[in-house]
């Protein structure tokens, strides 16, 4: 006779689970052929209706007409015409360039003993950066301070000589050529000891060149010369290159066309601002302003090179680096404003929708002028303050019912379904933190294995059996 051995619930087995997401899958599916089917019932029913095809006064007729009908509501998002100061911008492409450059090179040969600074690093003008060992420049300034204490000590000598001279030949016991002898003597040592005194000069100068400064404050490049190396003055590459980037300087080419009204503001000591923008002109670097122009036209181009300033007070900026360029030339006070979203071209021009206040909308046909970030100025049949379409206009005609929702509800929508999808379920919202987090980083079949080995592990152990302590399985090491 086989022993009794109690039988798994429903919940427990393991195909279960896999059925009822099977079930779930197929019902859903279900779900959609049906919607699916009714919708499209619905539209040839609308379509066969005797006013399928009719325009409408004032409207359009046709394909649009019949797949829209008027008791159709359609979701759009809307947003308010407003007045409001417009820029006139110049949009360019330019290079970051920094404002001085300078090759850190040493004056004199010699080994390279200590290296001061870090490849990167922002110096100040002065700031010490390298030492050469400067062993052979003391000697030779101590052998120059020798010599010009010798040459010191004849000129003293000489000196006394003279007087004596002078006092006998005031008293008429000296010939007078002894005496002019000895003054010509006294001039020579003179001469020696300025001499000398350069030579102690150039001695001290060129032990000062052991000890390698920044010429000007900027940031530090990488470094060129090893601890160890005998560097020399002629040396190509130097030890360092420094660029002075705050502030910084930005080259870019405008139109000529534009040129009168460059010129006559910089007369005038307007600011220009300038923006600088990323590649894909969704961030904006840096804000500064027009410093000057070149002096030329580039007949090839029909472009003059302009130069901008900017403080660069976070270090965003680096020499040559690539920028979109928006130099503001004018600004145009209260204008009509509506998203560029709105604004829609066809056969019939440039035209808005306009959302009415019963939820209808209506066409109004625009004059577009100046772009200004999202926002385009224009003329024509709007007022301020009216709602004009930003999303959805492409299923619009005269007339057509409309409801408005927000912009971003289709985004929130999908990140909520994220949000749902990433939460834990079944077995996993029972483990600890710790070993949650190592299963979400497993592979999905280590996954699976780790969960099967788990709903094992829970099983009611067979009849007679002593019950196992509850434990939770080792997580494998997350890859």
């Amino acid at each position: 006779m086989r022993p009794y051995r109690p039988s798994r619930s429903r919940l427990q087995r393991p195909g279960f689970q896999a059925g009822r997401t099977r079930v779930w899958v197929l019902g859903l599916l279900l779900l959609l052929v049906l919607g699916g089917g009714a919708w499209w019932w619905k539209t040839q029913r609308g379509d066969a209706g005797p006013a399928a095809g009719a325009a409408k006064p004032g409207g359009q007729g046709g394909p649009g007409a019949r797949r829209f009908g008027g008791s159709q509501v359609q979701p759009i998002s809307a947003d308010v015409v407003k007045r409001q100061d417009v820029r006139v911008l110049i949009a360019a492409i330019g290079t970051v360039t920094a404002r001085n450059t300078a090759v850190v090179r040493t004056k004199v040969d010699g080994e390279l003993k200590s290296i001061r600074f870090k490849d990167g690093d922002m110096v100040k003008a002065g700031q010490l950066l390298a030492e050469i060992d400067p062993a052979s420049y003391q000697a030779a300034l101590a052998q120059a301070q020798g010599a010009l204490a010798r040459d010191q000590a004849l000129l003293r000598n000489a000196r006394l000589d003279l007087q004596r001279y002078q006092d006998l030949l005031a008293k008429d016991s000296i010939a007078k050529q002894q005496v002019d002898t000895q003054a010509a003597l006294v001039a020579q040592y003179e001469g020696t000891v300025q001499a000398d005194q350069g030579q102690v000069d150039s001695a001290r100068l060129q032990l000062s060149y052991t000890r390698v400064t920044a010429p000007i404050a900027g940031r530090l490049g990488l470094r060129q010369a090893d601890l160890g190396n005998v560097v020399h003055a002629a040396d190509t590459n130097g030890i360092v290159t420094i660029t002075q980037v705050q502030p910084i300087y930005a080259l870019f080419s405008v139109p000529e066309a534009y040129l009168p009204r460059i010129v006559a503001r910089l007369r005038g000591g307007a600011q220009m601002p300038v923006e600088l923008w990323d590649r894909e002109q969704s961030h904006r670097l840096a804000v500064g302003r027009l410093e000057t122009l070149d002096n030329a036209i580039d007949t090839t181009t029909g472009t003059v090179k302009a130069k901008a300033t900017f403080a660069n007070e976070d270090g965003s900026l680096f020499p040559n680096q690539f920028v979109n360029v928006r130099l503001q030339v004018d600004t145009l006070p209260d204008v009509l404003t509506v998203p560029t979203t709105a604004v829609q071209r066809g056969t019939q021009g440039t035209y808005v929708y306009a959302v009415k206040d019963d939820g209808t909308v209506t066409l109004r046909r625009v004059r577009l002028g100046t772009t200004d970030g999202d926002r385009v100025s224009v003329q024509g049949e709007l007022a301020e303050g009216e709602r004009v379409v930003t999303d959805g206009a492409d299923r619009l005609r005269e007339g057509a019912q409309v409801a408005v929702i927000a912009a971003d509800a289709a985004a929130r929508a999908d990140q909520a379904v994220q949000d749902a999808a990433s939460r834990p379920r079944g077995a996993m919202r029972n483990l600890p933190p710790e070993v949650a987090a190592k299963v979400q980083n497993m592979s999905p079949e280590e996954r699976r294995a780790f969960l099967r080995q788990l709903r094992e592990k829970q099983q009611p152990p067979p009849q007679g059996a002593a019950p196992a302590a509850p434990t939770t399985p080792a997580a494998p090491a997350a890859r």
